[in-house]
């Protein structure tokens, strides 16, 4: 059968990783069994259309994945949602041009913030690490920018620090391009911190170099992004598609730099069982599982 993967918009993060899963598995299988994109809203969108049918697969953000679960806001009720593969751990973080006097996260209090539209799932994440590190969210001014508004603000000196999410990232290349900037870091006891806290985000480093103003390797925040199925979808189709996301990770890295991480994702399976990939509540789909323990990581 031809199934369907629910992505984002055209050109992001969760399209173009499907774009080469896409790629990957549809090589060498018939029309018949291929496997097709087809562009959302993101995270909240692909759930509901796994909850209608409309798709067998969808990316969405680890945060939401349990709120759908549980039929939490903004879901109207619960959605039998099945764990597939982690896709990759995307860095959030905060910019700064290279002359400002900000040097860590605790230098954020009294700056102008662009921390992403207001309501959106980047401005939630500035509110989620302020409550994991105890940083009253009142202390800074926030500004209620998207990502390409507020770029253009830092570079104008209208704020003093932009939250970025994730690398690569068109955006924040340019932006490093147009102006000298530099990456606000972390103490490693508030990257502690906040993983002590928050299920959904994973430890990284920003390799030096990653963009320009990245001079060393930096620790860093990422929110885990994932794919997801619903519990109806049949056994054989999700096993298929993880068999083959687990067998060619190196390829899918060298069609998108996005997957570079993903065969680390999966290590923790071995140390871990099922629990390192389930979500506060949300199983591993039984097909998922069975290709798990067919390539030896269960």
């Amino acid at each position: 059968m031809v199934f369907r993967i629910g992505t984002a918009d055209t050109g992001g993060t969760f399209d173009t990783q499907g774009m080469a899963i896409a790629q990957v598995f549809n090589e060498s299988r018939p029309p018949e069994e291929r496997c097709e994109l087809t562009r959302s809203s993101a995270s909240i969108d692909n759930a509901n259309r796994l909850d209608r049918g409309e798709i067998e697969f969808g990316f969405m953000a680890s945060n939401w994945v349990p709120r759908a679960g549980r039929g939490a806001a903004p879901f109207e009720h619960p959605i039998g949602l099945r764990m597939v593969s982690p896709a990759n751990a995307g860095p959030i973080f905060f910019v700064a041009l290279a002359d400002t006097p900000v040097e860590n996260v605790d230098d954020l209090a009294g700056k102008r913030v662009a921390v992403g539209a207001r309501d959106s799932g980047m401005t939630q994440h500035v509110h989620t690490l302020c409550d994991a590190l105890d940083v009253p969210f009142s202390d800074f001014a926030p500004v209620y920018l998207g990502f390409p508004e507020g770029a253009d603000a830092l570079v104008a000196g209208e704020v003093d620090v932009q939250f970025q999410c994730p690398i690569p990232n068109a955006v924040m290349t340019d932006l490093s391009r147009r102006a000298r900037v530099k990456v606000v870091p972390y103490r490693e006891e508030q990257i502690a911190q906040v993983l002590s806290k928050v299920f959904f985000y994973r430890r990284v480093v920003m390799r030096r170099g990653v963009f320009r103003g990245v001079e060393e390797d930096i620790p860093q925040l990422a929110v885990l992004n994932v794919l997801v199925t619903h519990e109806r979808v049949a056994e054989e189709l999700v096993y298929e598609l993880v068999a083959t996301l687990v067998a060619n990770s190196g390829a899918l890295a060298r069609l998108n730099a996005l997957f570079e991480g993903l065969a680390g994702l999966y290590e923790p399976l071995r140390t871990d069982g099922p629990a390192a990939l389930e979500l506060d509540g949300v199983p591993l789909h039984p097909g998922a599982l069975r290709a798990y323990r067919d390539a030896g990581y269960l």
